[in-house]
């Protein structure tokens, strides 16, 4: 069966927003400039004991300086002697091949407004001059842009302000760590859910056609967008020289929440991804028991937001009796 992900472009909004924060303010514009740069080993490991069997994990983050190099001998070592390896949990919606062949006419104006709207007509007046502001600060003369849905060019914003500002989403440490794990061939378990869905060309034919749902996203991101950055230059610096003093002190709401109601919220998705969020995080917590029972040590990967979520898969692990302890 043919695998194809269904509106790819939306969904990596929810992913990049699983297992969001509470909301709280961001830190000073002028608490940090310099970025990071060169090779840098990142954060210590948690380490998530049961007996003398010991579950590391690494927390992941991004985004990250563009100049820098991520390296760890530390983590390196310790994979290098586990007998398991637990990647970060992912999400993903597929359809067959049949039904592939036909969302492929579904798929044209994807991104854009239903029935011909442009960005001023669906956002209130103030949210729009805003955007017209950061529009000519990151993006320039970009016509097209202003007929797409405010989802899509919040996201492009928002990583074209990220560029500007010396980050990337685009770290490769994720992928440096999954190769480590296949050079020292560790048996590989992944969390990762996988939804068929049959109506995939319904479906997107009734995200194109609805309305209103990704304004909040919109008005979110354009509102918190440098302000935001400055919080995330903050973050990037502390991961890179795994300052923890600074990194569980840092906030992590940013403009996610409402990027990722645009999804769940949607009328066209709402059914098939309420219980997602929740579902990925049983399944890791099992794989992760499993493995803390089954061997002396093992290595685990999430993302670092959901490290040092007081409801996260290591506070439950804590509450369940594991010993949990922080890197220094």
């Amino acid at each position: 069966m043919v695998k194809r992900t269904i509106a790819a472009a939306a969904l990596c909004l929810l992913a990049g927003a699983a297992w969001a924060q509470e909301e709280a303010p961001a830190p000073a514009a002028d608490t940090e400039q310099v970025l990071i740069v060169g090779q840098r080993p990142g954060p210590g490991l948690w380490k998530v004991s049961k007996g003398d069997h010991v579950l590391y994990v690494f927390g992941d983050y991004s985004p990250l300086p563009i100049k820098m190099d991520w390296r760890s001998h530390e983590v390196e070592n310790i994979i290098a002697k586990s007998q398991e390896y637990l990647p970060k949990p992912s999400f993903g919606i597929e359809v067959g091949w049949w039904g592939g062949l036909k969302m492929l006419p579904s798929l044209i104006g994807f991104q854009n407004i239903p029935d011909g709207g442009k960005l001023v007509d669906v956002l209130p007046a103030e949210t729009y001059d805003r955007w017209q502001v950061l529009k000519a600060k990151y993006i320039g003369k970009d016509s097209g842009i202003e007929r797409e849905r405010p989802m899509f060019v919040a996201e492009t914003l928002y990583k074209k302000g990220l560029e500007k500002n010396g980050l990337t989403m685009n770290t490769e440490v994720y992928s440096k760590l999954d190769k480590l794990a296949s050079q020292y061939k560790v048996k590989t378990t992944r969390s990762d859910l996988h939804m068929e869905l049959e109506d995939g060309a319904q479906t997107l034919k009734a995200f194109k056609n609805s309305t209103g749902t990704d304004t909040a996203c919109f008005a979110k991101t354009v509102e918190r967008l440098e302000s935001d950055i400055d919080a995330m230059r903050v973050r990037a610096n502390a991961w890179a020289i795994g300052d923890m003093s600074k990194i569980g002190s840092l906030s992590f709401a940013d403009r996610e929440e409402s990027c990722k109601d645009a999804i769940i919220n949607n009328e066209a998705f709402k059914a098939k991804l309420q219980n997602v969020n929740a579902d990925l995080q049983k399944k890791w917590l099992a794989n992760a028991e499993r493995a803390l029972d089954a061997n002396n040590m093992t290595f685990a990967v999430l993302a670092l937001h959901q490290i040092l979520n007081p409801k996260g898969p290591v506070a439950e692990l804590k509450a369940k009796g594991y010993k949990v302890e922080a890197p220094e």
